[in-house]
């Protein structure tokens, strides 16, 4: 069973997802990162696949992300570097990447290399749906990966139903049409929008991300889905810090009573 099914299974809310950059702050820093943050108790891992035009996110996670490439970070490095984490860990991981590097790649070999280092589901924001459905499905299928599709406050319900009926893991509701690095409480429009979705329904879990970043916003996230995606946060607090370590216990700090 894939690890993310396995995840849902057994814990069905205040599931904590942490995105993070690889390659940043150093090239070789991924599988540290992944494994102090499973210490601390973090259920599923985003790994951002570094792009010279992340159209999605914010100022935090395109300034890391050009540091990473700066790095020598590119796919099928990170490939390489996580051929050996399975064992070391068991958490649900995830590779959140563009479309254009994973098509010059290759996207079958993708997918292929993707299973075998031990990847669990894949988020590509600029993906079309219909084309999913109609080429990429079947492919992605054949390597038992799960695939994560994002839907905004403007998503139509019909395309919500199709984005459902299509879906395998969990929907990524993003809580704003804005890109990533928010740091503001959720207002009252994005809290009818997160009622909304959660009367629907869905036969996926549902978690939220952007603007997650402190204990208050956690919170409101936890009343209407299964978890939360953080990633701008864990970011910031990674380039304040002096080390890897230190990075990790201040975002801890920010999540505290």
């Amino acid at each position: 069973m894939n690890r993310i099914d396995k995840l849902f299974q057994s814990k069905k809310n205040k599931i904590l997802s942490v995105y993070f950059t690889a390659g940043y702050p150093t090239l070789d820093s991924v599988e540290k990162i992944i494994l102090l943050l499973e210490k601390k108790g973090v259920d599923m891992i985003e790994l951002g696949i570094p792009y010279s035009d992340p159209l999605a996110d914010g100022p935090v996670i395109q300034e890391t992300s050009t540091i990473a490439i700066a790095n020598g970070m590119t796919l099928n490095h990170l490939l390489k570097q996580l051929k050996d984490i399975r064992k070391k860990t068991s958490l649900p991981i995830l590779l959140m990447g563009y479309f254009n590097p994973i098509l010059q790649y290759g996207f079958d070999r993708f997918c292929q290399k993707a299973e075998e280092v031990g990847v669990d589901g894949l988020i590509i924001p600029d993906l079309p749906l219909s084309e999913y459905e109609n080429q990429y499905k079947k492919i992605i299928d054949v390597y038992n990966l799960k695939t994560i599709f994002l839907i905004t406050p403007d998503t139509s319900m019909q395309r919500i139903r199709q984005i459902d009926d299509l879906s395998s893991g969990f929907i990524y509701m993003v809580s704003s049409t804005s890109t990533t690095g928010k740091t503001k409480l959720f207002d009252d429009d994005q809290i009818n929008y997160f009622a909304r979705i959660s009367s629907m329904k869905l036969n996926n879990p549902i978690m939220a991300g952007f603007g997650i970043h402190n204990r208050e916003t956690l919170e409101q996230v936890h009343s209407y889905c299964n978890g939360a995606i953080v990633g701008s946060a864990f970011m910031r607090a990674l380039q304040k810090s002096q080390s890897i370590e230190d990075g990790v216990k201040e975002f801890f700090k920010l999540f505290r009573q």
